[in-house]
């Protein structure tokens, strides 16, 4: 293994864990701060008929959640094709 393919293979890892840490984060607040810490304020706004704190704790987070992983899987893709790693 040459020097300059362990830095790619460096490279490839940091944006992955890049990737998975932005993503943590995105998950706790929108569970953790929407759902739970935030629904007092959150609850002064309505969204579809319902308190939005209490849609982010039983749908909004979910929809998020949803989110997250598409924009995982695309990003992930990307980032595979960058570094000739992909599958096809």
């Amino acid at each position: 293994m040459s020097g300059n393919e362990g830095n790619a293979n460096d490279a490839y890892w940091k944006a992955n864990v890049t990737h998975i840490i932005v993503s943590l984060v995105i998950w706790f607040v929108v569970s953790y701060g929407f759902g739970i810490l935030l629904v007092d304020p959150l609850n002064a706004i309505e969204f579809g008929g319902f308190k939005l704190g209490f849609w982010f704790a039983q749908q909004g987070a979910i929809y998020v959640f949803l989110i997250l992983i598409a924009v995982y899987a695309i990003r992930m893709n990307a980032l595979d094709r960058h570094h000739g790693v992909d599958e096809q």
